[in-house]
Parts: C-alpha cells; sequence; structure tokens
C-alpha cells in the first residue's frame, strides 16, 4: 500500500494546486486537517473495481458453485446485517465493526501475490484481508444497512506509532466522526486517536487530501 500512496499523493498534489477547494475545515476535520475535496475518483482504479466487483456479487449471491470462492458467505453476511436492523444506530456500527475485526488480517502478497488488492466483501470473508479490506467491508454493510454512503469514507492514513500506511473507516455521526479500525476493537471518535496522519479519503462519488492546518 506504500507505493500506492506515494503516486497517488504526487498526483493529488498536482490536482489539489489547481484551484481546490478546502472544505469541512470546522470541527468536523478528520483527524483534524484540512481537507480538498475532488468529484473525480479515476485515480483509485482499485476503488472503483471493488465497487464494481461488488454489485456483480450481490446480484449473484445466491450461487454457491463458484469453485474459486464460496459466493455463501456473501448470503450469510447479509443475513448477518438483517439481524442487526433493529437495533439502535450506535450499537449497529459496533456490530459491524465487531464482525469484520473477527476475521484474520492478511498480506495481500500473501492471498493474492500482488503487494497491493482491493477485495470485495465476498473476497474478504473467504480469504480474510489487510487494512482497507476491513474498512471496505464495513463502510459497504453500513450501506446495506441504509447508511448515507455521502458520510463514511475509506481512509488512507499514515500510522505514526508504527511508521507505516495504513487504512480505517469513518462515518459521521451528529457532531463527530467515528472511526472503525482493525487495530482498535472499540469504535472511538476521531479526536481520540492521535497517532493517524490523514493523507486521502474516498468514497462512492468524491475523495479528498487531507493537509496540516
Amino acid at each position: 500500500m506504500l507505493k500506492r500512496i506515494k503516486a497517488i499523493t504526487v498526483s493529488i498534489a498536482l490536482l489539489c494546486s489547481q484551484a481546490a477547494v478546502a472544505t469541512n475545515s470546522g470541527e468536523l476535520a478528520l483527524f483534524g486537517y484540512q481537507e480538498f475535496q475532488k468529484d473525480n475518483l479515476v485515480l483509485f482504479p482499485q476503488w472503483l473495481s471493488v465497487l464494481e466487483r461488488h454489485i456483480k456479487d450481490l446480484a449473484q449471491s445466491r450461487d454457491c458453485t463458484s469453485s474459486r470462492l464460496n459466493r455463501c458467505s456473501l448470503s450469510e453476511w447479509l443475513a448477518f446485517l438483517d439481524t442487526l436492523r433493529d437495533l439502535p444506530a450506535d450499537e449497529q456500527i459496533r456490530q459491524v465493526n465487531r464482525f469484520a475485526n473477527e476475521h484474520a488480517y492478511i498480506l495481500d502478497q500473501e492471498n493474492y501475490g500482488i503487494a497491493d488488492y482491493w477485495a470485495t466483501p465476498r473476497e474478504f470473508l473467504h480469504n480474510d484481508g489487510d487494512c482497507e479490506d476491513y474498512a471496505i467491508i464495513k463502510m459497504l454493510s453500513l450501506k446495506w444497512l441504509g447508511y448515507d454512503v455521502n458520510r463514511m469514507r475509506v481512509v488512507v492514513v499514515q500510522d505514526t506509532n508504527l511508521r507505516t500506511a495504513h487504512a480505517v473507516m469513518s462515518i459521521e455521526r451528529e457532531d463527530d466522526v467515528l472511526i472503525l479500525d482493525n487495530q482498535i476493537s472499540e469504535v472511538l471518535s476521531h479526536t481520540a486517536i492521535f497517532h493517524y496522519v490523514p493523507v486521502y479519503s474516498v468514497n462512492e462519488n468524491r475523495w479528498w487530501m487531507h493537509v496540516p492546518n
């Protein structure tokens, strides 16, 4: 993921130098950083591929005959989400975080033979995954439960404790931004986390570059 971050950061810096508009500079600024919003997702082919493949997976979720991956795992995931529908919103978010975090962490190189691969929920449920895969299934789980995709993001950060790239999921809730993280069992406010430097974040409709205030 680190090489991918460096390449994207260079491209983003060039784009943001051209009439970039700062947004969300108030209390909800993610991890306290200024952010620049863009609508063109062309810089994120892995993310666009995940969304496209996930739609296809949902259309075939009842087919359990795949020789490569067990599609039944997707049906089981959707059944789990259905059990959350009557719970309070905060409990739904906690349960989605817990469910994903129960899966084992495994590097893309071991899983897929390449350094960086963004997995669909079906692939993650069958193969486990790394940090962005946890964030992706959490976002798409909450989308399935009816949460607004415009209030959720996959956030790529630099972990200053471990000195490595990492990815988490964020969701705006009232006057706060909550962070769902495979390295932290609890769902926390972004204001309670001090060792993440946001690099960029993305959802289905737009992306943001983050810079210090």
